[in-house]
């Protein structure tokens, strides 16, 4: 089972959701950088369980220690390695998974893989708690980003059937601060009630609801990338698609710049006080897989959480029957909200691999 990503910074990733701490070791990091940890903590309660109806009840504190690459709260050079303790399991709800499979989930291809010994308490290493310490080290980049002026925000476009806006072309880095600000980021907050509202309705039957995630990516100077194998978009989507339950990732105007004519499509070009702009950002910033200058603007679709505690039929791999599960346990009717600020940080993760 490999752990580890990156090509000029390092990342390896440890621990299982019920196992005894979880962790991060990022490798190849700037010495001399002076961690802002009130802002790091900020970001951590931004995923963090627990906070409302709209999460699961788990309570951890994801309170993060630096066991290396730390000194006087700035970076060495050396790899810096972060823990996270897990302090609030319920181990007991996962007894009966070792043999029946959750629809959804990755017990049977993993079941299949690791021959039967893969850790199935709350998902084990398969499980979101393992985003927790990726929001860390996206927290580091995201500060090592700001001081070259590159700012990240992202807000909740849609949950279920309940969309609001999309980013305007001249997003700036306001409204990307002032999104990341808040616990649960959206550019409209009345159509956020009705997300709210959906999303309890899910709960209350015993279901879950998916969405949509809409992060931007600002001042990025035109001309980073490559084309074809290490093009933006393949290296956002590598670390994008490594979060639990993404099941899509486009740029720009997605799947809807299918639908378009080719003069509606193109972005066309001007000058805006010596730098060349686009009228529109259809192409989301790049284009022959480099950035243009425009904003990268990325979504990234969640699918509905698995766990769900209606009555669904599964198969009991140990029988080799068909058969019935219903899921015990703590979980959320929507990752959506607590899955912004892990886009935010993996997007960071990924711009600063290219330009580091």
């Amino acid at each position: 089972m490999s752990a580890n990503w990156g090509h000029n910074i390092e990342l390896s990733l440890f621990g299982e959701s019920h196992g005894q701490a979880i962790g991060i070791v990022i490798g190849n990091l700037p010495a001399g950088v002076r961690l802002d940890m009130d802002a790091i903590r900020w970001f951590m309660k931004r995923r963090a369980p627990g906070q409302n109806k709209m999460s699961t009840p788990r309570q951890e504190k994801d309170e993060v220690q630096i066991v290396s690459g730390l000194l006087d709260g700035v970076t060495t050079g050396a790899p810096l390695c972060a823990m996270i303790q897990n302090s609030d399991q319920h181990s007991r709800d996962y007894s009966e998974l070792k043999v029946k499979m959750r629809p959804g989930h990755s017990d049977y291809p993993a079941y299949v893989k690791y021959h039967g010994y893969n850790d199935v308490r709350g998902g084990g290493h398969f499980s979101g708690r393992l985003t927790a310490p990726l929001v860390f080290a996206g927290s580091v980049a995201r500060q090592i980003l700001q001081e070259k002026g590159i700012v990240i925000g992202a807000h909740i476009k849609r949950i279920h059937n309940i969309e609001e806006p999309s980013f305007p072309v001249d997003v700036d880095d306001d409204l990307l601060k002032q999104l990341s600000s808040q616990l649960y980021p959206v550019l409209d907050q009345h159509i956020f009630s009705q997300m709210q509202n959906e999303i309890e309705e899910a709960r209350m039957h015993q279901d879950s609801v998916g969405g949509m995630i809409e992060c931007a990516i600002i001042n990025v100077p035109a001309g980073i990338g490559n084309p074809f194998f290490d093009s933006i978009e393949s290296h956002l989507s590598s670390l994008l698609f490594s979060i639990p339950a993404v099941k899509s990732v486009s740029f720009g105007s997605g799947e809807d710049i299918t639908k378009m004519y080719g003069h509606e499509a193109n972005d066309s070009y001007y000058y805006q006080n010596g730098q060349v702009k686009t009228k529109t950002n259809h192409n989301g910033g790049i284009t022959g897989g480099i950035s243009n200058g425009m904003p990268i603007i990325v979504n990234v679709g969640i699918k509905p959480t698995p766990s769900i505690s209606q009555l669904q039929q599964t198969v009991n791999v140990e029988t080799q029957t068909d058969t019935q599960i219903q899921v015990k346990g703590r979980h959320d009717p929507c990752i959506v909200p607590r899955a912004v600020v892990v886009v935010e940080s993996m997007v960071a993760l990924a711009i600063l691999d290219m330009i580091r």
